[in-house]
């Protein structure tokens, strides 16, 4: 990759290259107006060798934009809370609201890079981290984002250099950190592992531009890639980002209609087992924590299916230092304006703890496809969802997911029970009964669903919930089950 090393040709007078950085930087000015009008969110990513001026060239850009129409963040290594998460997850918490910039000082790849000389990841780990990276920009670019890379390159020699003027004072020499140092006294090395990487994950959806940063003249050509992007961004030019085919060990699911629903419980056989079930969870529970196996519990399914009984008598059975329930309800404007997923890797939980969705990002499969209220964008969710689910699994996460189900017939029993009875009528909505009239559609959907996302590693479960006894029993059963088998896998 360093042989794409873009060069400002020498000839060039200074002053010409002076007043054209000049006239870059009044474009992006302006520029963040039009990207504000457009909603067109913006990902910067700088990367480079230590002492390549990565700071100095973000302050530089900056300089050029409303400060409320960006953040910067600038990576370090994670801390002990962000290394109980996935990867991704402190990264995807930190993409831009649509119309705004963000600017990474190093990020997923400079990790990713230490990660390797460290020897902390296996071939097989390496290989999986670049997937993720690759599904994680084209993802972004597939949602509307502009992911503009830059790696800021300088021989060992001028690395040398500058380091040598920074460690002469005591008001600099903090600024040269003991990775620096390293990476300086094994430069080969680190410059073979760059190498690799970008030349891997130089795709079409986030390309990489690899920038001279001896001198600041040599920055013009990051004004002229940056405001080019832009430009064809706000133009409607967005990069054909086919994903590399990938097959998910998808799982065979009975459809809707063959599911029997008749089964029963009896009244005292269900309190008897729901109470020996939540015993055994509890004991789960700590064990789960003890050996640090996040768990993520999806809850979808017909409205009065029983998901909230469903829910409760799970979450009593748990320690409630380690569990979440998240209840997920319409975006609020915050989350329409990011990826829809962004809401959801918020709430993923540490390792050790559960997190428990009420509702979940299958809403855009559903809810979303059928009111029409994400264009196209629907169907290349299935994909999405299964390399989200595929993250979450490879970092260690039991997914566990249940479609409670019911007929039409015990649903509008439920709903006029909850209309008729004071106490209850709170749980109906005039949106419940639109809803209802819609039921064929969502059923297709549902299946649809079920069909092309129920993985080896994230499967769904159809509950059948004619009686909540029996749904609660049989959801119990199955985390049960799931989580002995991790405890066996990981002990």
């Amino acid at each position: 990759m360093f042989e794409k090393l873009a060069r400002v040709p020498i000839e060039s007078e200074k002053s010409a290259i002076k007043a054209e950085i000049s006239a870059l930087k009044s474009r992006l000015t302006i520029q963040q107006q039009q990207i504000k009008q457009a909603k067109l969110p913006v990902v910067v990513l700088i990367e480079g060798w230590g002492a390549a001026g990565k700071g100095s060239l973000i302050s530089d850009i900056i300089l050029n934009i409303d400060p409320r129409s960006f953040n910067v963040f600038s990576i370090n290594p994670p801390t002990e809370e962000e290394s109980r998460h996935p990867f991704l997850w402190r990264y995807f918490q930190k993409i831009p609201e649509a119309g705004q910039f963000v600017f990474f000082d190093s990020g997923w790849y400079g990790e990713t890079v230490q990660n390797r000389m460290d020897d902390a990841l296996s071939g097989k780990e390496y290989r999986r981290r670049i997937q993720s990276i690759n599904n994680f920009e084209r993802q972004l670019s597939d949602n509307g984002y502009l992911v503009v890379k830059f790696f800021l390159h300088i021989p060992k020699k001028i690395q040398d250099e500058r380091f040598e003027k920074l460690l002469s004072s005591k008001n600099t020499e903090w600024r040269v950190s003991k990775a620096d140092k390293r990476e300086n006294k094994h430069y080969e090395e680190y410059a073979s592992a760059w190498d690799e990487l970008m030349d891997k994950t130089d795709t079409a959806a986030a390309p990489w531009h690899i920038i001279d940063g001896s001198e600041r003249a040599k920055w013009l050509e990051v004004y002229r890639v940056l405001t080019k992007a832009i430009d064809a961004a706000l133009a409607g030019e967005r990069p054909a980002c086919a994903p590399a085919e990938e097959k998910f060990p998808l799982l065979s699911m009975p459809l809707l209609c063959d599911v029997f629903l008749q089964q029963e419980v009896e009244e005292d056989d269900y309190r008897s087992r729901l109470k020996e079930a939540q015993s055994r969870l509890g004991d789960l529970h700590n064990r789960i924590y003890r050996q640090k196996i996040p768990v993520i519990l999806v809850y979808e399914g017909w409205d009065a299916a029983g998901k909230g009984g469903n829910i409760k008598r799970v979450a009593a059975a748990l320690d409630p230092r380690g569990y979440e329930v998240v209840p997920i309800a319409s975006p609020d404007k915050h989350e329409l304006s990011r990826h829809y997923l962004w809401r959801f890797w918020n709430h993923i939980p540490k390792t050790g703890h559960i997190a428990i969705f009420d509702r979940s990002w299958y809403g855009r499969v559903m809810v979303e496809r059928i009111e029409g209220l994400c264009g196209d964008a629907w169907k290349r969710a299935y994909r999405e969802m299964n390399e989200f689910e595929k993250e979450l699994s490879d970092w260690g996460a039991v997914i566990l997911k249940f479609w409670l189900h019911i007929d039409k017939d015990t649903q509008l029993e439920r709903f006029s029970d909850r209309q008729n009875t004071p106490e209850k009528r709170w749980k109906i909505t005039d949106e419940d009964w639109r809803n209802r009239e819609k039921w064929d559609r969502y059923e297709v959907a549902v299946n649809e669903m079920l069909q092309k996302t129920s993985t080896a590693y994230a499967p769904w479960h159809i509950i059948e919930s004619t009686d909540k006894k029996y749904a609660r029993l049989k959801v119990l059963g199955i985390v049960i089950d799931a989580l002995e088998a991790a405890l066996k896998e990981k002990e």
